[in-house]
């Protein structure tokens, strides 16, 4: 199955740049998300992390 795949993308050209372009959009992506990690104010996470708690819920909407 694999050489079958493998064939048809040979034949294809400039192909070679997808994965090379897929490798920097990955990497781009957890640096990012690394850094913003990092960089977060503790009181920023802690009012993310209250958010499900503060919310209402159905019962309470109907009394």
């Amino acid at each position: 199955m694999l050489k079958f795949i493998k064939g048809n993308l040979e034949a294809i050209d400039g192909v070679s740049i997808y994965p090379i372009i897929s490798l920097i959009i990955f990497f781009t992506f957890f640096t990012l998300l690394f850094v913003y990690v990092f960089t977060a104010k503790k009181d920023h996470i802690n009012s993310l992390s209250e958010m499900p708690f503060n919310e209402p819920t159905k019962k309470q909407e109907d009394e």
